[in-house]
């Protein structure tokens, strides 16, 4: 801690004496900027040859950014300039910066790597081919503390730099500035929603919003997070779905809605798992679940190539079709347990143990085949696929399988054994929909604290009528996660939630 104390008490001198100079760092409010440093050097010859035919008089160019490279050689010196997206080489000589202050160049001997510099300049390649601006004048921008962990760089290889995981999500601006990798991670994440929203603006769909705090979180099979309304003097849930909400807007002959939304729920963290997580959902009237299946393979393909330019990703093709996998078939190719085996809760708990999986936790026949698809069958599933034809105890809102008594028309859909989906035809008889929830509350009373809760006001807008619909839920982090080949979920968090470290929280210590 004296180090750093050291480090920063000599920025907060320089700091001083550049306002001393007459160069307060923080006094300027606005810079303007001509080109983006990534312009600068793909419209580098151009706008090169225009500086070299205008000879004396050059035309100067505005750019700014972060200070990450400095060295000096005298009464001259190189800088390396990034604003973020890319980098630029400058040559700051003294006897040619700014002629109408001759403070410049003691100025430009207190900027230190990691500060924001503003320079005005001409282009010019140097002995060594290297494209860079020639500064004619600079404004410091903003003073850097604290040494940043920028480490070393040549040849696309980096030595030193930042990485400490643990330091590297606490103080993600760190991890932006210094680590390009990760930066392009986290910023894909938002050009992937952008996408996502695009595609769903294009086909008529209506992105609405919906309330965050709730009187039943409804809609998943989760532990809310409780809190107080002041205003009314109630306890409130934060949401852990959007459906129940989506499907009302449905009722009132809206047809084509979706959401893009943070939900949250109270449960375990996983590589793959966090309690606050964004959420979508897209709800069509007249439509069913095989309408959902090709909006799905639509929505992957399309996001696939706008922000990634190619449909087939870390040895995945988005471009064709998925596989259709019915459930119980899956269950008997990958365990040996036949369909008629899982009848009964009694026969299936015996299957359970005879395939060595306990028992003891079981107690609904829908719990049981759900299990023997998460040990037997998921992990085979690495190419996109959709299973369908789920329980019916364990898909409260899903509407039934005429065909099939016990089962629902529901599928979800994995890629490289991780469930990405989870689709209905959605149930819009309001009589069956209660029975479906008063079956949940006795599961309810038997200790599930996730089952569903009765939702008497979602019952009475299907009481009103809502057409036949199809919905379908994509969890955004995970859709990230897979298009971008995260293998944890905090690579594509801005900010994840951390354990308060004990010590002084600063990324030198």
């Amino acid at each position: 801690m004296s180090e750093d104390r050291s480090i920063r008490e000599i920025r907060l001198e320089k700091l001083q004496q550049l306002r001393d100079l007459g160069f307060d760092p923080y006094a300027t409010e606005k810079f303007k900027i001509d080109h983006s440093v990534k312009h600068l050097l793909n419209e580098f010859d151009q706008l090169a040859n225009l500086s070299e035919s205008a000879k004396e008089d050059k035309p100067t160019l505005s750019i700014a950014g972060r200070v990450v490279a400095l060295r000096e050689m005298g009464k001259a010196a190189f800088a390396h300039l990034s604003d973020g997206e890319d980098r630029i080489q400058l040559y700051i000589r003294k006897n040619d910066l700014d002629e109408w202050n001759e403070n410049a160049w003691a100025a430009f001997k207190l900027v230190d790597i990691g500060d924001h510099l503003g320079v005005t300049g001409h282009l010019f390649t140097t002995k060594t081919g290297e494209k860079s601006l020639y500064v004619h004048t600079l404004t410091p921008l903003s003073k850097a503390l604290h040494n940043l962990p920028l480490g070393k760089e040549k040849d696309g290889e980096q030595w030193y730099g930042l990485t400490d995981v643990d330091q590297r999500y606490r103080h993600r601006h760190l991890d932006l500035i210094c680590n390009h990798e990760a930066r392009e991670q986290l910023l894909n994440r938002s050009r992937i929603v952008s996408e996502v929203r695009r595609f769903f603006d294009h086909r008529g769909y209506l992105e609405v919003e919906t309330p965050l705090l709730q009187l039943e979180a409804g809609g998943a099979a989760a532990r809310p997070f409780l809190t107080h309304y002041n205003a009314y003097d109630i306890q409130v849930k934060l949401r852990i779905s959007l459906e129940l909400y989506l499907k009302r807007i449905i009722c009132g002959d809206v047809p084509k809605v979706y959401e893009i939304g943070r939900v949250f729920r109270n449960e375990g963290v996983s590589n793959r798992h966090n309690p606050e997580f964004t959420l979508l959902e897209w709800y069509e009237a007249y439509a069913n679940l095989e309408d959902m299946m090709e909006c799905v393979e639509d929505l992957f393909r399309h996001v696939a190539n706008k922000v990634f330019g190619d449909a087939h990703l870390h040895g995945i093709d988005f471009g064709k079709p998925w596989h259709r996998v019915d459930l119980m078939t899956a269950i008997q190719e990958r365990s040996g347990i036949a369909p008629e085996e899982l009848s009964t809760l009694e026969s299936a708990k015996a299957a359970m143990k005879r395939v060595g999986l306990p028992t003891e936790k079981e107690n609904n026949l829908g719990g049981i085949i759900e299990k023997l698809l998460e040990h037997f069958v998921e992990p085979h599933l690495q190419e996109p696929t959709f299973i369908v034809g789920y329980p019916i105890e364990t898909s409260p809102l899903a509407k039934k399988d005429p065909n099939r008594p016990g089962f629902t028309r529901r599928f979800e859909g994995y890629v490289l054994g991780r469930e990405v989906c989870n689709a209905f035809s959605e149930i819009n008889d309001p009589i069956d929909q209660r029975e479906r929830f008063e079956q949940q509350m006795g599961e309810h009373d038997k200790g599930d604290d996730e089952a569903h809760p009765m939702d008497e006001q979602f019952i009475y807008a299907l009481e009103s009528g809502m057409p036949p619909t199809g919905g379908c839920g994509i969890g955004i982090d995970r859709l990230v996660m897979l298009l971008t080949g995260a293998e944890h979920l905090r690579e594509i968090l801005l900010f994840p939630m951390m354990r308060p470290e004990l010590t002084h929280d600063n990324p030198e210590d």
